[in-house]
């Protein structure tokens, strides 16, 4: 830990969650086929001074139209941390898949942050295929492109500290502009993967996950997700169900809700 930078707490928020099979998970499949579940999060840093949300999950207009089970709005659940999405600052979107973007009408005074290679990337030539299209949520890329109107989108262009104890990391592969963020906490700083590894087995076995833009650079954000980290249990995939069972609730009632990421798992990371 830093002494000269703020400390936050960082926690994930299961909002929603879905049924699927090893083979969805690993490009090529998996000789192992079987049930593995995905889950979805929201990610909270809550610093002393200022606090970020990290990606703003999706709906449950989506999750129903999408086949996904939804089980609370994360922007709602947010007020059991202590912060209200109305009054919230600052949000940073990982990149602008649906699972990641929507619920961005929730936050009525956010500045948001944002990679501008995504944004050229869900509104460019490669949205004319269905193969990747399919992971963005139209309304959501068009209301983005309004709050850019409105002057509440901050681009970036690379790396950066977007506040101290707050960094960026872009890496791209599974989205043209996606990014890691890294955190200060009292265990050092925590790595908030997001989709640069779905799951700890998409990183440990070098096997990426199936929605994938380039393939090289999926498999170069591992190493940038090592690099930026103390160690592999400092690194939080973006939808392992792993992670509610390695970290414990703030309190006992959030069980399975909320996760603290910012002391170390209950066990070894896998």
């Amino acid at each position: 830990m830093d002494q000269d930078l703020p400390v936050y707490e960082l926690f994930a928020i299961r909002y929603a969650t879905r049924e699927a099979r090893r083979a969805d998970h690993f490009i090529g499949g998996d000789p192992h086929d079987g049930p593995m579940p995905m889950d979805y999060f929201v990610w909270v840093a809550v610093g002393p001074e200022r606090s970020f949300v990290i990606d703003t999950g999706f709906t449950q207009d989506v999750a129903k139209r999408r086949g996904r089970t939804y089980l609370r709005c994360p922007i709602e659940t947010l007020k059991v941390l202590g912060l209200d999405g109305d009054t919230v600052q600052d949000v940073i979107l990982t990149h602008l898949h649906y699972d990641h973007v929507g619920n961005f009408h929730r936050f009525a005074a956010a500045q948001f942050h944002l990679q501008e290679p995504e944004m050229h990337y869900a509104t460019g030539r490669y949205m004319r295929y269905p193969r990747l299209a399919h992971s963005f949520e139209v309304e959501d890329i068009v209301g983005m492109v309004r709050l850019n109107f409105a002057k509440r989108v901050k681009f970036y262009n690379g790396g950066a500290e977007l506040a101290p104890g707050i960094t960026l990391h872009p890496v791209g592969g599974h989205s043209m502009g996606l990014q890691f963020v890294r955190v200060h906490t009292v265990r050092g700083w925590v790595v908030v993967a997001s989709d640069t590894t779905h799951f700890y087995e998409n990183m440990d076995t070098g096997r990426p996950f199936t929605t994938a833009f380039n393939i090289g650079l999926m498999l170069e954000a591992y190493d940038a997700l090592r690099a930026a980290a103390p160690s592999p249990a400092h690194i939080v995939p973006g939808h392992d169900p792993k992670v509610m069972t390695l970290y414990p609730p703030p309190k006992p009632e959030l069980a399975g809700i909320v996760a603290r990421l910012d002391v170390a798992p209950l066990t070894p990371s896998p």
